[in-house]
């Protein structure tokens, strides 16, 4: 019980399930872009799949995280 007041008094918040779900879902299709990317042998938007798949470990709000996935997507297709 003492672990959990001292995470209170840290100012810890768990993410929300669409934070969580958005996290999810645009790794996993940073994930299939690099992998299909690599078998097709385009290199051109290798830093766009990249950036897919990390990007959710430095954004922490929910809004940010979907406009920038969302951004990131459009610039995959267009690449």
């Amino acid at each position: 019980m003492n672990e959990l007041s001292s995470l209170d008094l840290a100012s810890f918040q768990w993410p929300t399930p669409a934070w969580l779900f958005g996290s999810l879902v645009f790794s996993v299709i940073g994930y299939g872009a690099f992998r299909y990317g690599r078998k097709a042998g385009r290199r051109r938007p290798l830093w766009i799949r990249v950036a897919l798949m990390l990007y959710p470990y430095v954004v922490s709000q929910t809004g940010p995280l979907y406009v920038v996935g969302i951004a990131l997507c459009v610039g995959l297709w267009a690449g």
